[in-house]
């Protein structure tokens, strides 16, 4: 358990813009630039986050099936 509470904190500070990571990355751009971004350009990141987040739970999801032998049990049900 504990194992995996480190590798979810791990996964958690990717600079992904949904996920803390993310928004340190964009605090370090606010200091850098010494003024805020605009709401559009944040919300367009959230965005393209959410999608790659989406995107990597459905080809874990899809790699759980697969390993499992599920669409080989399908394919032999439909045969």
């Amino acid at each position: 358990m504990a194992a995996l509470s480190v590798n979810l904190g791990l996964i958690n500070l990717l600079p992904v813009p949904m996920l803390d990571g993310g928004h340190l990355l964009f605090y370090g751009f606010e200091a850098v630039r010494g003024k805020p971004m605009s709401p559009r350009v944040l919300e367009y990141c959230f965005r393209i986050g959410l999608a790659f987040v989406l995107l990597l739970m459905v080809f874990a999801t899809w790699n759980d099936i697969v390993n499992m032998k599920i669409v080989d049990f399908v394919k032999q049900l439909v045969s």
